[in-house]
């Protein structure tokens, strides 16, 4: 079997799903109150994980997941610690019949791109100096972080392991630029989403041509995660949290169902909340720190009640146009299935809003069954 995704709305066979850090992995908070939480919701995210695993088992979906180790000192850097591997949709994308993932971080030409004066230095177990930081960004185009965070890309080993055995080929670069968060494929079209509301489009359409030359490339201003903001369901149908105008170019003729003030607006008090922490969850030490307390008892009396039975997210799984896997009721949103055709199953992941990510990013389709196809043919 041939690996390849054309359309997100043809059958799904096979397909990643994230894994977060275990409740043991937090045995190093000495804070009762503030591990306690941590584990609890450690608990309920794979509770949640396994619920979407046996619901796609149900569909007949061969699932993959990402890795985490057990040492929770290797997830630190520079103080910090790095979030766990949740959200593979992030990093990843098949695009035809070609896989596309981050390259290891130790293997990002370190020993070919360094300069004659560089000292020795073993990223990303030392810190690199900030002149040869410049260097790699004004000389290379590399972002030094990735250097000295070797975790993405060891979290997707299994994925990479798994397409490889399929003949898949797989396109690796000195930095992800190319995941499924950010790109809608639509057979012979990709929508590709913008990071800020202000970013040129125009350059940012000719690297996308120049690296997909046989697709009709187009450029969806979604400031951020595009996978967060619309979701064209099938044929003639999207749900989004935005009026985005240039729908009428990109879809034209689809319906658009809008859900205002849902999804992250939703949340938008917790998330400031959580802003203000200033990523105090990932601080070794800190969580004696009464923000980091404030915050985590919040979200579990007052916010995760909440988000279950009213917040509504369009970062929906589609498993075929008949069915999509969906994290909430709404309204507006089962009245369109309806029309359409289309049977909502609901698995509602609790913590998405805490680890930022929902159903749709915590996992990655790696086969669909299906041709591509040409809806626009009337495009040049």
């Amino acid at each position: 079997m041939t690996y390849s995704v054309h359309q997100h709305w043809d059958p799904l066979k096979v397909c990643v799903v994230g894994r977060s850090y275990p409740p043991e992995f937090y045995s190093f908070i000495k804070n009762a109150n503030a591990r306690s939480v941590m584990e609890r919701i450690a608990e309920e995210t794979e509770e949640d994980y396994q619920s979407l695993i046996k619901m796609l088992h149900g569909f007949g979906v061969e699932t993959v997941r990402t890795q985490v180790f057990d040492d929770p000192e290797y997830y630190v850097r520079d103080g910090k610690m790095i979030g766990p591997p949740m959200c593979p949709r992030d990093h990843t994308a098949m695009v035809g019949n070609t896989f596309y993932m981050p390259a290891p971080a130790r293997q990002i030409s370190w020993d070919n791109i360094r300069g004659e004066n560089w000292p020795e230095i073993a990223p990303p177990t030392e810190e690199i100096p900030q002149w040869i930081r410049d260097e790699l960004k004004d000389d290379h185009g590399i972002d030094y972080k990735k250097l000295e965070t070797a975790t993405t890309y060891e979290a997707l080993i299994p994925i990479e392991q798994h397409v490889r055995e399929k003949g898949v080929p797989v396109y690796q670069k000195n930095f992800n630029d190319i995941n499924s968060a950010m790109l809608t494929r639509v057979g012979k079209d990709l929508y590709h989403g913008t990071w800020d509301y202000d970013q040129d489009q125009t350059k940012l359409l000719e690297e996308r041509q120049k690296l997909f030359p046989n697709y009709r490339n187009h450029v969806v201003n979604s400031g951020g995660h595009s996978d967060a903001t619309f979701c064209p369901v099938k044929p003639g149908l999207i749900i989004s949290l935005q009026d985005i105008p240039t729908y009428k170019d990109t879809f034209p003729d689809w319906e658009v169902v809008y859900l205002e003030h849902q999804g992250w607006d939703a949340v938008r008090p917790f998330l400031e909340l959580k802003q203000k922490n200033r990523g105090k969850f990932w601080v070794p030490g800190e969580e004696y720190n009464d923000e980091f307390t404030e915050v985590v008892n919040t979200w579990l009396s007052d916010w995760v009640g909440y988000v279950e039975e009213t917040v509504f997210d369009v970062n929906m799984l589609v498993i075929d146009e008949k069915n999509v896997i969906i994290n909430n009721e709404n309204d507006l949103v089962f009245d369109a299935f309806e029309r359409h055709g289309i049977t909502p199953h609901v698995c509602n992941f609790r913590h998405r809003y805490f680890w930022d990510g929902g159903i749709h990013c915590i996992t990655s389709d790696l086969h669909r069954e299906g041709q591509q196809q040409d809806y626009f043919p009337d495009r040049s």
